[in-house]
């Protein structure tokens, strides 16, 4: 494993430790001592599962990447679109029901389609590349 990727493992495990509070935010949520509507409650709920769930998954990709052969921008885009989904895609969750009594969504719910594109792109990225790798190997 490349150094680059050790160091950004490190940062999303350090970073896992942002939704250890949101999932404390979520227990005050569901105490009720947060104010929040039902599309509030449903959208905390999905951002936070978003954001474990890639922050783990940029992790596994990351652990086998550096054996794909890939270089420059392509190897940027294979290492990083999947974490910064990981931001993006609980951004757009969280930030576009933020105010009293939201009925919908505001527009920073784009933030989760840009990253729910980033996220496309760098899983086949990753995978074509591994593929590859794997048949040639």
């Amino acid at each position: 494993m490349q150094a680059s990727s050790i160091t950004l493992v490190g940062i999303l495990l350090l970073a896992l430790i942002t939704v250890e509070s949101g999932g404390y935010f979520l227990t005050k949520v569901g105490r009720g001592s947060v104010p929040a509507n039902t599309l509030q409650k449903n959208f905390f709920r999905a951002g936070h599962a978003h954001a474990a769930v890639l922050l783990v998954l940029s992790i596994a990709v990351l652990a086998v990447v550096d054996q794909a052969g890939l270089s420059g921008f392509w190897e940027w885009v294979a290492k990083t679109g999947i974490p910064i989904s990981a931001i993006l895609m609980p951004a757009g969750f969280f930030l576009s029901v933020i105010g009293k009594d939201p009925k919908r969504p505001n527009g920073l719910l784009g933030l989760l389609w840009v990253g729910a594109t980033l996220l496309t792109i760098g899983l086949l990225t990753a995978g074509i590349a591994l593929v590859r790798a794997g048949i040639t190997a």
